[in-house]
This record gives C-alpha cells, sequence and structure tokens, in this order.
C-alpha cells in the first residue's frame, strides 16, 4: 500500500492507475464525450390505456343519456 501526499492509501498492482499532473501548462482530456444521435422514435398521439379509458367514458355518457327521460315528458319537473 502507497499513501499519497493528501493522505489517501492507493494499493499498488497492475490494476492501479499512476495520477500524473502537469507542473505547467494546460491540463487537456481526451475522452470528451459527445453528443450521440439516434433515430427518431415514433410515439403514439394517444396510448392504449388512454384510448380505453375515453371508450368507457363514451359508454358511460351514452347510458346516462339512454336512461334519462326526455326532456318535456309529463313527469318531470325542475328541481328547485
Amino acid at each position: 500500500m502507497r499513501v499519497r501526499s493528501d493522505g489517501a492509501i492507493m494499493p499498488e498492482g497492475k490494476g492501479t492507475i499512476r495520477e500524473v499532473l502537469p507542473k505547467q501548462g494546460q491540463l487537456a482530456a481526451e475522452d470528451t464525450a459527445g453528443m450521440v444521435l439516434c433515430k427518431p422514435k415514433v410515439l403514439p398521439l394517444k396510448s392504449v390505456s388512454l384510448e380505453k379509458l375515453e371508450q368507457l367514458q363514451r359508454a358511460a355518457m351514452e347510458a346516462m343519456e339512454a336512461s334519462r327521460p326526455p326532456e318535456g315528458s309529463a313527469g318531470s319537473q325542475p328541481r328547485p
């Protein structure tokens, strides 16, 4: 085991990476991450679950309209 100047302990062996900092000049990195473009994905405007929910809502509204008595019938009076 090696102890660095900042107090950190570094193991010795083949897998260790030696830290090298320049004394003067600029520090350059070779592995810079760039933008990676991929193929655009086509997304549906409405999901399947949203379409099912809308279908259920339409069916419920139609059922409510069918069970409601027609307006102007003798048995229906507006409630206050």
